[in-house]
Order: C-alpha cells, then sequence, then structure tokens
C-alpha cells in the first residue's frame, strides 16, 4: 500500500454493491464506518427498498475486513 500524506479522517471510503438491476454505492470517510452500518440497518428495515438484511451483512463484513487489513499494516 502507498503511503499517503493524507490524515486517515480524510480519507474517503466507497463500498458498492450490484443487486440485480440495482447499484448501491457508499462513499464515507474513514471514522465514520459507525453512520454507515446505521445507514445499511435503515435502508435493510425499509419494506420500499431493495438492499436487505443479506446486502448489510455482505457490505458490514467488507468494511470490517477493510478495517481488519488497515490495522494489520499499521501494526507491522
Amino acid at each position: 500500500m502507498a503511503e499517503s500524506n493524507e490524515p486517515m479522517n480524510d480519507r474517503v471510503r466507497q463500498l458498492s454493491l450490484v443487486k440485480g438491476s440495482e447499484r448501491f454505492v457508499f462513499r464515507y470517510q474513514t471514522g465514520r464506518e459507525a453512520d454507515v452500518i446505521d445507514a445499511f440497518a435503515e435502508m435493510a428495515a425499509s419494506p420500499s427498498s431493495a438492499f436487505d438484511w443479506f446486502d448489510a451483512a455482505v457490505l458490514s463484513y467488507q468494511m470490517g475486513r477493510r478495517l481488519e487489513m488497515e490495522l494489520d499494516q499499521v501494526a507491522t
């Protein structure tokens, strides 16, 4: 991973999910992961959304894996 002079909080992250003909794209700043997970839950709970609890779980898992990899790089 390339070194960056950007402060961690200024980095914009992105998660995407393509589900049938729909595409869900979530962009967020590092440190705002809890807000994004809250948004996943709100969307999954909405009966009018095609985004369901499985989708929320998959994207939450991907976010956690990304954080884990970044922490591993910091620790080494």
